[in-house]
């Protein structure tokens, strides 16, 4: 039976590759996009199937995430399945070490990261949920988390913080949601190679992040899709809480 499917940050990477899967499988996917609305209407051209949907907003903005989770549940006559994708994300445009940046400009790097990655996803599971326990409705809802909870993000401490929160997130709606048949799980990916952190992979740092791996070589975000697919299936139920580790052996705990 196809499934309505909210995929935030579906318009590259990881979020690209979970909403195709999804699609693959004849689920309805509403594609979410924050600014890049080309690169999520190619996206949304290149999912097989039909029934898909192209929605925006700023999950920074609380009134936006109630009007995403909204539209969403409108365009696809429900949604099952809510996938946590986008974030603000590591690199050296947002890295904030305490020794490298001004007190304010750290202020807003945590504030920016914070507002995306925990309260723009704990709003908007809280829109999505809802719908789903109005309609009195079986649910998911995957978390993408990350290594960088458990391993430590040196330069991007506030990155590490929001998918720390996000695990533990994850875990608590895993207990409280869970009579009302929503299950939530979280998979967390080691370094993944696309599109954006593509330049990362070229000479010696790129050799130093595929060593991290006894496999040599980084993640696929069709790995990161397959595990996320898994987690929104009903053979899955009793998975709900887990957080899965996604790394190639980088990193163990």
């Amino acid at each position: 039976m196809s499934r309505g499917v909210l995929v935030t940050g579906a318009s590259s990477g990881i979020g690209r590759a979970v909403a195709t899967a999804f699609a693959a499988l004849g689920d309805r996917v509403a594609v979410h996009y924050g600014a890049n609305r080309t690169a999520a209407g190619k996206t949304l051209a290149e999912l097989s199937g039909s029934g898909h949907v192209l929605v925006t907003g700023d999950l920074a903005d609380p009134a936006a995430a109630q009007r995403l989770a909204d539209e969403a549940e409108e365009a696809l006559g429900g949604v099952d399945v809510l996938v946590n994708n986008a974030a603000v994300a590591t690199g050296p445009e947002n890295a904030h070490t305490v020794a490298g940046v001004s007190y304010a400009d750290w202020q807003a790097v945590w504030q920016r990261m914070v507002g995306v990655n925990v309260f723009g996803t704990a709003n908007l599971t809280y829109c999505v949920t809802r719908h789903m326990i109005d309609r009195g409705a079986p649910g998911r809802v995957v978390n993408i988390g990350s290594r960088g909870a458990y391993r430590g993000e040196p330069e991007h401490p506030a990155y590490g913080a929001s998918k720390a929160a996000l695990h533990a997130f994850g875990q608590s709606l895993a207990v409280s949601l869970a009579p009302h048949g929503i299950a939530v799980a979280t998979v967390a990916p080691g370094f993944t190679a696309t599109d954006r952190v593509a330049d990362r992979l070229d000479g010696a740092q790129g050799e130093q992040l595929r060593e991290q791996s006894p496999f040599g070589r980084v993640g696929k975000p069709e790995e990161v899709a397959a595990a996320v697919v898994y987690f929104a299936s009903a053979e899955a139920t009793w998975a709900s809480g887990a957080v899965l580790d996604l790394n190639g052996a980088s990193h163990l705990r």
